[in-house]
């Protein structure tokens, strides 16, 4: 259950009108790495998280319902850069006061161009908020990623937010407007939160990696292939021990030798520099698959099945 408080969770503020940026914050309202994007991505993921990881949905939901308090930020700043202009589009039988408005032809010609690169903000909307980014693309259910299982939507979490702190770390250089600093500022830190909170959450499902249930072939697993050639550099991700599980890396130095020496990798091939063994990987996935299933299944009850309970006492 909603409930809508109409005080903002960061009291968003304007010093002045500024269309050319509320086009450009369009991007973190209907664009792809935007607050509606974040905020539908947690709220679909959640569902499946809610009887086998119910403290996981918690999280989730949680997150999903400040992403679209922050999704209600960004409108609120959009439409208070926008100043009057929606106001002054509907005065159609005069041009004069949107002229003075927009401070006179060079004024004008540079609000005409913007309405030009997103032609629907202005064209369209009268200089309302729209669902789309900054270039006018509607808002789409492709930017939304679920995958039902936890180690894989976690990650994904953590990279959208991610991207979300970069869009506004790129967007304050756009504006001098210290309040609209100030809130993006606000709303970027919070991206900070909730990727330290994915992560957080990440670690209590172990183990975590590889994502999902079944392990990686162990004959592949720690192997880098040197697919460029001229100047090769090597590093922590193809010298030393893997992070992951803590495997040796092999370095093919001529990866087309070695297909062609092991037959497409299908003969002479055994695993290198790890402990692991086909028969120990065979087993894993059996372990898990049975462990998690059985996780999941015990968590739906038999029959009937309800999502919530409401105490009576609580009224």
């Amino acid at each position: 259950m909603f409930y809508h408080v109409k005080e903002l969770q960061f009291n968003a503020r304007v010093s002045k009108p500024d269309p050319a940026f509320a086009s450009m914050l369009l991007e973190q309202f209907g664009g792809a790495n935007g607050e509606l994007a974040a905020a539908m991505n947690y709220f679909v993921q959640s569902f499946a998280m809610r009887q086998p990881y119910p403290d996981k949905y918690d999280m989730l939901m949680d997150i999903a319902t400040e992403e679209f308090s922050h999704l209600e930020i960004v409108g609120a700043t959009i439409q208070m850069l926008l100043g009057p202009i929606n106001g002054e589009l509907k005065n159609a039988a005069e041009e004069a006061e949107i002229m003075q408005l927009l401070d006179g032809k060079a004024k004008k010609e540079e609000f005409i161009h913007n309405a030009f690169m997103n032609p629907q903000f202005f064209g369209l909307s009268g200089g309302g908020v729209t669902l789309t980014n900054s270039q006018g693309v509607p808002w789409t259910a492709a930017y939304i990623h679920a995958n039902g299982d936890p180690t894989v939507d976690l990650r994904t979490d953590i990279a959208a937010e991610s991207r979300a702190k970069i869009v506004y770390e790129y967007l304050m250089q756009f504006t001098d407007d210290p309040y609209v600093k100030e809130t993006l500022r606000f709303l970027m830190t919070r991206e900070v939160a909730h990727a330290q909170m994915f992560e957080a959450a990440l670690e209590t499902i172990q183990p975590n990696f590889p994502q999902g249930v079944l392990q990686g072939d162990p004959r592949f697993s720690n192997a880098y292939y040197n697919m460029s050639s001229g100047g090769d550099v090597r590093g922590p991700w193809n010298e030393g021990k893997t992070p992951g599980m803590g495997e040796t890396w092999q370095y093919i130095e001529e990866p087309f030798k070695h297909v062609v020496e092991t037959n497409g990798m299908t003969k002479n091939h055994p695993p290198k520099g790890t402990d692991r063994t086909m028969e120990s990987v065979d087993m894993m996935n059996k372990t898990m698959s049975k462990e998690r299933s059985a996780m999941v299944k015990a968590a739906v009850p038999k029959g009937e099945n309800q999502w919530c309970e409401y105490p009576q006492n609580s009224i």
